[in-house]
């Protein structure tokens, strides 16, 4: 199957990130070049990903293919290799590598830079948009400029080193490895101990209702910012729109951030189809453009903060009402699971006859917390696996690496399905630690991925860029984990498409002999500092609130003021559902526009209903 297994995989690769990008982006109302420059950088990262297993099983296949020859050769007897279902013809890796890669590097470090700044920018038209995309990243690509022009003096003043354009080559793709493994090694020793702790986490059901409790508080004072930073938007606006009529150059501006306004503040705000006059015109102050651009992008900030923290709000009461259903559920004796509020979807025929209460009570109060228990014992022995490889993958002489060690056994026997499974199943786990920790992180509210399409096209776009620089070094350290790098275990032996493509990282010794090999022993710190939440205890003491045990006073406040926000919300879901029916019925007979203006409460229910609505809001 001549390179059957490549083309399949490409293809079969596109629907992870399309998968992704569904879940976090909004294909209708975000900029379709925003959403083409996520969905290609993700496609890349996750090819190379998944198709570096493939080249490690070429290149053990080209020395069982020497090793035949020689044994032909020495006795006569034709001796016959046969080719892996995976098998890929020579010459097509190195020209897929380079397209995949320095495609992934121009995203990374021109086009998307360029295209986040654009995204983000207030400007009212292509040319002020573009205007302000250089503008800011003039001092980005400066300081790179600066870097790259050290590394070429520090070449110049050595003699022995001839400057060519591989060896230019070699220096950038150095450059940008370097700034990528600096960021890679603080990703995955935060991973490293997170994903199993998680995990461990999730089968405790006491503790997860007290951390959703303590997201409840937090999520609850960021949505009643948002509010108020969206009421404030909005306030200035109308002013605006008031201070500029039909007649006024300014008024295309203002009719474009009106758009982005909510509908119900756009009927508000509509103005009647009359000029000013010249004396009015005259005596009132209009606002500058500069003053109009900013208005814009704080009216999109703001709306899309306040669009985020509803939607957040919903998913974080939905996640409250299942964990005290379980914690409720547990001391249960009819082993049937018994939820408090009825679902607002009538259930599939999945639900109705294969995940009956029953079977929902064993899994959620029993198997559950057994089985992520033994994944979190799992992922613990392959964290350490990791970590201890990190720190003795250098070794050759005796091979200490326990993943090289793996895959050398396994080049004993030429088992190509097992190598490529053990280097797909180690590059996956490297990946989820390191990606995992990219979609979680959060940075104030500049970079932030929020699932159900609530994403916006900054972090999509800042999300794209850190795959792409990340990838490329996670990558060369598998390869060096496994001993196929032949620039760190210093092995005379052929070396993969993808690390040729690389270049030879001795034109610069002291990153391929010093910074490569000793740096990522730091992981055993990050892993040690992540265990014991030293950086948790720093952000809680500049002010951030994070989840650290109920023994500490802060995190104990917050947990008692998010479980009094979801008994409020809990009693008005009761009101909702026991007399929502009947106050639907009598709005259908009166009609909305009827209620508002002459319905009179004619009883207690629906009045408290009233009573429970506006206090369901404004918490």
């Amino acid at each position: 199957m001549s390179g059957g297994a490549l083309g399949i995989e490409i293809v079969l690769v596109f629907f992870l990130p399309l998968f992704l990008l569904h879940r976090y982006g909004h294909f209708r109302k975000q900029h379709p070049l925003v959403l083409f420059g996520t969905l290609l950088s993700w496609y890349l990262c996750f090819l190379i990903v998944f198709i570096l297993p493939l080249d490690v099983s070429t290149v053990l296949l080209s020395l069982r293919r020497m090793t035949c020859a020689a044994v032909s050769f020495n006795y006569s007897t034709p001796k016959v290799c046969h080719k892996p279902w995976s098998y890929i013809p020579d010459g097509i890796l190195p020209v897929f590598w380079r397209v995949v890669y320095w495609t992934s590097q121009c995203l990374t470090w021109l086009l998307l830079p360029f295209m986040q700044s654009y995204a983000s920018s207030g400007g009212f038209s292509i040319p002020g948009k573009i205007k302000t995309a250089l503008i800011e990243n003039a001092i980005y690509y400066g300081t790179y400029l600066v870097i790259f022009c050290s590394l070429l003096i520090y070449l110049a003043a050595h003699p022995q080193w001839q400057l060519t354009w591989q060896g230019l080559q070699t220096i950038s793709i150095a450059a940008a490895n370097t700034w990528g493994l600096f960021l890679l090694v603080l990703l995955l020793g935060y991973g490293l101990v997170e994903i199993p702790c998680l995990y461990w986490n999730s089968s405790r059901h006491g503790y997860l209702l007290a951390k959703t409790y303590f997201k409840a508080a937090k999520l609850s004072k960021e949505k009643s910012d948002a509010e108020e930073n969206m009421d404030d938007a909005m306030e200035e606006v109308a002013n605006v729109n008031e201070s500029i009529g039909y007649g006024h150059p300014l008024r295309i501006s203002i009719d474009t951030i009106l758009r982005k306004c909510p509908m119900e503040i756009q009927e508000k705000m509509v103005r009647p189809n009359t000029e000013d006059s010249e004396e009015e015109s005259t005596q009132r102050t209009y606002p500058s453009k500069r003053s109009l651009v900013k208005l814009h992008k704080q009216v999109i900030c703001a709306g899309q903060r306040h669009s985020q923290t509803q939607v957040q709000w919903a998913i974080l009461l939905e996640e409250a009402f299942h964990l005290e259903d379980v914690c409720k559920n547990e001391t249960n004796t009819s082993h049937q699971f018994v939820h408090s509020f009825l679902s607002s979807q009538p259930p599939g025929w999945l639900g109705k006859y294969l995940y009956t209460p029953t079977i929902e009570w064993y899994w959620e109060c029993v198997l559950r917390q057994w089985c992520y228990r033994m994944l979190a014992l799992l992922l613990s022995l392959l964290s350490v696996a990791v970590v201890w490889s990190e720190c003795t993958f250098f070794s050759t002489h005796p091979v200490l690496s326990l993943f090289a060690i793996f895959i050398q056994l396994a080049e004993s026997d030429y088992n190509y399905l097992y190598i490529e499974m053990a280097c797909f199943l180690t590059i996956l786990f490297l990946c989820v630690c390191v990606y995992s920790t990219v979609f979680r992180i959060r940075v104030f509210n500049y970079y932030y991925l929020v699932p159900h399409h609530q994403t916006d096209a900054y972090s999509l776009l800042f999300s794209g860029m850190l795959f792409c620089r990340l990838t490329p070094p996670l990558c060369l350290n598998f390869l060096g984990l496994i001993h196929m790098d032949a620039s760190i275990s210093h092995q005379q032996r052929i070396e993969t498409a993808y690390t040729t493509i690389m270049g030879s990282m001795r034109l610069l010794s002291f990153i391929a002999d010093g910074f490569y090999i000793y740096y990522p022993m730091l992981i055993v710190l990050l892993c040690i500092a992540t265990y014991c939440s030293l950086g948790t205890r720093c952000l809680n003491l500049l002010g951030f609130p994070q989840y650290i045990s109920q023994s500490d006073d802060l995190t104990s406040e917050l947990v008692e003021e998010g479980r009094e926000l979801i008994r409020r919300v809990t009693v008005f879901q009761g009101w909702r559902e026991r007399y929502g029916e009947q106050r639907n019925v009598r709005r259908s007979r009166n009609g909305y526009s009827e209620l508002k203006d002459n319905d009179s409460p004619s009883d207690n229910s629906d009045s408290e209903y009233d009573v429970y609505d506006h206090h369901f809001q404004q918490t």
